[in-house]
């Protein structure tokens, strides 16, 4: 999927577990873990306001577009890891 999610990344620069992040959102950890991972076909605004406003940051910290071309590269790398 060419949309990178950054949640990670966000959570390490504010010293926040996944936990943590999940009880400020109000959604479980393993919905955040679907979205961290990768594996989400969608987020509601809310819910990436809610994200934005726990980590204050902006929706750009926790996403951006890869090309497909980079992002199969990205993923072949991890595969064969």
């Amino acid at each position: 999927m060419p949309i990178t999610v950054d949640i990670d990344v966000m959570l390490a620069r504010r010293k926040m577990s996944v936990g943590e992040l999940a009880d400020r959102v109000g959604i479980t950890p393993a919905n955040l873990a679907v979205l961290k991972n990768g594996r989400a076909k969608a987020v509601r605004f809310a819910t990436l306001a809610a994200l934005c406003e726990a980590l204050e940051c902006q929706p750009g910290d926790l996403l951006r577009w890869e090309a497909e071309t980079e992002a199969a590269a990205v993923a072949e790398g991890a595969a064969g890891a």
